[in-house]
């Protein structure tokens, strides 16, 4: 047996969460550990052959007060806490009839759930568990004897740690288990006590609970130290979740620009699509009939950016889209999974290259699953808390004279979920470059003024762009504005507070604009509109990203 290694002899075992309990319990008591236990869960076991031992009968004292308290008592407690190699516990237990308590298997009733489906302020007080974590707190406090269970999924290990050590759990386990213990009830009263201030109080309290914190190399700067956080209850794919198959370690601003890639890609989660990102920007976002395809197309959108950009694409890479990178610097690529030769050559291309697996991204029609519901922001002296802008548009409403024909809604929506992930003042220009397949063809970003986003960078990148094209087919460049413009969509992430924006559009050749409204102005901006002939839908939903 391993030095400091606990045997177990008697266990006990009530829970909330009863998944896997009739298995463990089958299992100890194979070993020949005695099973004490309380309520529903005694019932189950007994019910599944699994000889048990009810608290009641143990202590010699009935459950009273509706079974508020059943587990508050000295044989209970007094078996978890007593300190074994202490003589006067010792000889306390022998006077008091005392035995000792092995490992507790505990979990705590469901507040959050319980008042998450709305129950009102009676039901959530009637589930505030307290012998729960009474006895959770006490046989963590007592881990140097007791191994103290919270959580299923570590049914399998303890298991397989008891038939390791013939029927004994290690120090170092009972330690892991311990602090798991503690962060159970510490997250446990946390919800207590943000309900309750709410409904009693009116104060909304937002306490954090994050666990597993990786020191990176550092922060944004190399003088800047940092820890990457994880919440383990999200399961959606994320930057937190996913798998590095290869390369250097995460850094800070790989973390921060590949869950802007992964969150702008997941609009997209219906095809095949990728999002280039530079500086939390993406500068490329195209879909295509391969991730291949899409991959090439949104590396175009601005090829100078993409140099050291983070890329997250919607389905797995193959080898085909993985030698799209071929001599293309970049210094992450997220995707669902990688085929055996594709993630052998993109070791290959670079030792450096980080490749992370999320796995299966949900989504796509504007509407990701949100596991996370909530977004934090950092400020000097405070923390602000927003629902995360999960949705689109709230409404498509042609506003002008010239009507937003048929054919250009589907390139108008892509362009509108790009704009929604670009720094304000944000302006994207959309180009449908094969039929049913779109791409950004110029981006305004993080300007103090939306004619500026467009005029200087939008219609500059997407005239470069278009440039580049007739320059791959060996075909003359037009002169002027190129009649490429025509046939695009531009995206606006705020209303127009002015028709000086409408002028410029309508300068560049633009000739369909996709926007929330909203402005007092709002009548000025289409009265330009239909002087230039330009078809023009409000959307009801701004999206700006600061």
């Amino acid at each position: 047996m391993d030095k400091g290694a606990i045997a177990v002899k008697r266990a006990l075992i009530s829970v909330s969460d009863k998944a896997g309990v009739v298995d463990f319990a089958r299992m100890l008591s194979s070993r020949g550990v005695e099973i004490l236990s309380t309520g529903g869960t005694c019932k189950l076991l007994s019910d599944n052959g699994v000889p048990v031992v009810a608290v009641d009968a143990y202590t010699g004292h009935p459950e009273v007060m509706d079974g508020r308290v059943k587990t508050l008592h000295p044989k209970i407690h007094g078996g978890i806490l007593a300190v074994r190699d202490n003589p006067r516990h010792v000889k306390e237990m022998e006077q008091c009839g005392i035995g000792p308590i092995d490992m507790v298997v505990v979990n705590l009733y469901p507040f959050e759930r319980t008042v998450a489906g709305g129950a009102g302020v009676e039901e959530a007080i009637e589930n505030i568990d307290i012998g729960g974590p009474a006895m959770v707190r006490s046989s963590a406090k007592n881990h140097a004897f007791v191994a103290v269970v919270v959580d299923p999924a570590d049914y399998g290990a303890v298991g397989a740690e008891l038939a390791a050590h013939g029927g004994a759990v290690t120090q170092d386990t009972r330690k892991r288990l311990a602090v798991k213990a503690f962060r159970h009830t510490s997250a446990y009263d946390a919800a207590i006590n943000a309900y309750l201030s709410k409904i009693y109080l009116n104060e909304e309290v937002l306490q954090l609970y994050y666990g597993d914190g990786d020191v990176l190399r550092y922060g944004e700067n190399p003088h800047q130290s940092a820890v990457f956080y994880k919440d383990k209850r999200v399961t959606e794919a994320s930057m937190a979740a996913a798998e590095l198959l290869g390369g250097k370690e995460l850094s800070y601003n790989n973390i921060v620009d590949g869950d802007a890639a992964l969150e702008a890609v997941k609009e997209l989660a219906d095809a095949p699509a990728a999002s280039v990102v530079k500086h939390m920007n993406p500068c490329g976002y195209a879909t295509g009939k391969t991730v291949a395809q899409a991959l090439e197309a949104a590396w175009s959108g601005d090829t100078v950016s993409a140099f050291g950009s983070v890329i997250a694409v919607t389905r797995a890479v193959d080898i085909e889209a993985a030698k799209v990178l071929a001599g293309r610097f970049v210094e992450l690529l997220i995707a669902p999974d990688f085929s055996d030769d594709a993630l052998e050559y993109l070791k290959q291309k670079s030792a450096s290259l980080r490749i992370l697996r999320t796995g299966e991204l949900a989504g796509g029609s504007g509407s990701p699953r949100v596991d996370d519901k909530y977004v934090l922001k950092h400020v000097t002296g405070g923390m602000l808390r927003q629902g995360r802008d999960a949705a689109v548009f709230e409404k498509w409403e042609a506003v002008t004279k010239a009507q937003f024909p048929e054919n250009k809604g589907a390139l108008a929506v892509f362009a509108n979920k790009a704009c929604k992930h670009v720094k304000s003042n944000a302006i994207i220009l959309a180009q449908e470059y094969l039929p049913g397949l779109n791409r950004i063809i110029g981006m305004g970003a993080g300007q103090p003024n939306r004619v500026d986003s467009l005029r200087k960078l939008a219609v500059t990148k997407a005239a470069e762009n278009i440039r580049m094209d007739y320059g791959k087919r060996s075909e003359p460049v037009p002169q002027g504005t190129p009649p490429e413009f025509a046939e695009l969509v531009m995206a606006s992430d705020a209303f127009f507070p002015f028709a000086d924006t409408i002028d410029e559009a309508n300068a560049a050749g633009i000739r369909y604009i996709v926007q929330p409204g909203g402005s007092k102005r709002d009548s000025e901006v289409v009265e330009a509109c239909d002087k230039y002939g330009i078809a023009m839908v409000f959307t009801g939903m701004r999206h700006f990203r600061h």
